[in-house]
């Protein structure tokens, strides 16, 4: 005999009574009606793919974190734990017979099996927008209103969240010219990463012990990030042809974000790293302003990805945004939906002997559009109101012996208790309630 323990949800993962379905609703459609207002197409993808797809793109040590399997044809899979490498891996096919820019987004379910923590879970969904086959910042400038105009839509505004933003070229530039080595820049990058969680003597440490700077190296390297926007960075540097061209695209993307009417959301720091083996230029990240959780978002610019699957070298910038941590950003801020209003008739019979009468109004109004709930069953009259209550009804047609007799049914809006009378003709026709739904009025 199985004991209850043995089917208790698993560690990491979540349950969606309808209360939490809503919240996840809510978002999706803010997702959905943003994207579209852009221009981008929704796709999909397996959520069982071939290991090698992410191991490619990530190296072998990724495998820790993820749920991957050997299944039963022998070929070694995973459950995607992003949805890049998925697009990537579609778009190898098909790219090159697709207009450009192709303009992607999609909603998966994403998986990864590591340590649970607040924001992070071991499944989530997660939006992605791409913008592929666009390599100037106008596709980056893009990708990241699309972002911030999503958070707008659900009611977060400049002083909730903020775009921290970054250029790994930038990045690359400013260290070749306080002497890094080349060769170096891979291991400077995840000190770089680290710094706003370190002391800063650590992370000297780190830069001479780890990437073999020596002190003087070390601290022309931390200089740079005293002062994390761009003024510092062009007055110091800004003679320096690479750091120039970089800066000169920087200023760009800026006057783009701030024509969208995104500028007050934008800050320019350049510990913003995001991975060295994944993305190739402007990269960024969203975080409340608070600075208490973890980014609510984060992409870039991952110019080679497509290549590494079989596919052309198309540029391409996008980024992830997932739903664990917005959905806490959202319920901090009171900008959870509102649970009300669910159903827009709840029809209520006075005598069992108007139910066929009550079936025949349902019929009708949900041949209209509208959301139509009844009792199931012969109840008190009572009864019947506090079901209608407990269900979110917006309105509730009131079906009596006398009324019906005079040809009419009363109408009574939950919200204010208003009640008045309509023609049971119209009622009948699924008429005069309201326009479908969610309209909601008389």
């Amino acid at each position: 005999m199985a004991k209850d323990n043995d089917f208790a949800r698993l560690p990491g993962f979540r349950d969606f009574p309808p209360e939490d379905l809503r919240l996840r609703a809510h978002t999706f459609r803010a997702w959905r009606r943003v994207s579209r207002l852009y221009g981008f197409q929704e796709y999909d993808a397996p959520p069982l793919e071939p290991l090698a797809l992410f191991t490619e793109k990530s190296g072998e040590e990724i495998v820790e974190q993820l749920y991957n399997f050997q299944d039963k044809g022998g070929r070694e899979v995973t459950l995607r734990p992003e949805m890049t490498p998925s697009l990537a891996r579609v778009l190898a096919d098909r790219s090159r017979a697709l207009p450009k820019p192709i303009r992607w987004f999609a909603i998966p379910q994403l998986f990864r099996y590591e340590r649970q923590q607040r924001g992070r879970l071991r499944e989530h969904f997660q939006w992605n927008v791409d913008v592929v086959g666009e390599a100037g910042v106008g596709a980056d400038a893009e990708v990241l209103a699309v972002a911030l105009h999503a958070l707008r839509e659900l009611g977060l505004s400049e002083e909730d969240v903020r775009a921290r933003v970054s250029d790994r070229r930038l990045l690359s530039a400013l260290l070749r010219a306080v002497g890094v080595p080349r060769e170096a820049l891979a291991r400077v990058f995840p000190v770089i990463d680290k710094l706003e969680r370190e002391e800063e003597g650590r992370s000297r440490q780190r830069l001479q012990e780890e990437c073999g700077l020596d002190g003087d190296r070390a601290d022309d390297v931390l200089a740079l990030f005293r002062e994390p926007g761009l003024e510092g960075v062009g007055r110091t540097h800004g003679t320096h042809a690479e750091v120039a061209r970089a800066l000169e695209g920087l200023q760009a993307y800026r006057e783009i974000l701030e024509g969208l009417g995104m500028g007050g959301f934008v800050e320019f720091d350049l510990r913003i790293v995001r991975g060295l083996d994944y993305y190739t230029g402007i990269v960024f990240e969203i975080f409340d302003r608070a600075g208490e959780l973890r980014a609510v978002c984060g992409g870039g610019r991952y110019d080679r990805l497509l290549e590494l699957v079989g596919g052309e070298p198309l540029p391409a910038v996008g980024f992830g945004m997932g739903d664990v941590v917005l959905g806490e950003l959202l319920a901090e801020r009171g900008l959870l939906p509102d649970a009300d209003g669910d159903v827009d008739l709840f029809l209520v019979a006075i005598t069992p002997e108007l139910r066929p009468l009550m079936l025949e109004v349902a019929r009708a109004h949900r041949e209209k559009g509208r959301s139509v709930v009844y009792p199931l069953k012969s109840q008190s009259v009572r009864k019947q109101f506090s079901s209608a209550a407990s269900v979110g009804a917006r309105q509730v047609v009131i079906l009596g012996p006398e009324e019906v007799e005079r040809g009419v049914a009363v109408l009574r809006t939950m919200a204010s208790g208003q009640e008045r009378e309509l023609s049971l003709a119209e009622l009948q026709r699924g008429e005069g309630v309201g326009h479908g739904v969610g309209d909601g009025g008389p």
